[in-house]
């Protein structure tokens, strides 16, 4: 494991505890209630909105450099995860924490040293493009699990279903190609072989 791989296994393992700031509106809206939220399900919102994007900015430079097929198709229902993403932060008058923000850019500091890594990883070959896909996707499971956990309102874990769904054919679809390269089974990378080998 080379120290790019290592810097972005230790940079994911930290995600899921950092604190976000959010800003949530109460009120207004010519009288309409918005439901509370917990501190934590507010921050949860507003990183997996961030998360559904670097995942989607580093798809579609995947693309622009190896145009193999997973990258485009997999980088537009990662857009369609940011907008239900988008929905659910209006929904409860949360701020986004990406509005106006270019492709590759992060307000969060950590997220953008782990988007920065994993892209110098993926520019090395298709197939380190597609591992790092791979790596992504069994982020994006196991922050979701995590954060459906901490949920208590059954719209957002309609929406987190959703994405953790998409995930899983993500995760297949990269692990796909791995195989097809390589002639060798996938190898997990964050989550328990077991559970991978399951999707």
């Amino acid at each position: 494991m080379n120290r790019q791989w290592i810097l972005a296994l230790a940079l994911s393992g930290t995600l899921s505890m950092i604190a976000h700031p959010v800003e949530a509106g109460r009120g207004g809206g010519g009288g309409q209630w918005v439901p509370s939220l917990t501190s934590m399900e507010q921050a949860d919102l507003v990183f997996m909105r961030q998360e559904e994007k670097l995942a989607r900015d580093i798809y579609l430079h995947s693309e622009e450099r190896y145009a193999i097929p997973p990258f485009a198709n997999i980088a537009a229902s990662e857009q369609r995860h940011m907008d239900a993403m988008l929905q659910v932060l209006q929904r409860y008058r949360v701020s986004d924490p990406v509005a106006g923000s270019p492709i590759g850019q992060f307000a969060d500091s950590s997220l953008q040293a782990l988007h920065d890594n994993l892209l110098a990883l993926g520019d090395n070959s298709a197939l380190t493009a597609l591992k790092v896909g791979g790596f992504i996707e069994e982020a994006d499971m196991r922050d979701i699990v995590a954060a459906i956990d901490r949920s208590e309102h059954a719209d957002i874990d309609r929406v987190y279903g959703n994405l953790l769904c998409g995930s899983r054919n993500h995760l297949r679809a990269f692990a796909g190609q791995i195989v097809l390269a390589t002639g060798l089974p996938y190898s997990a990378q964050l989550l328990p072989q077991t559970e991978v080998d399951a999707i």
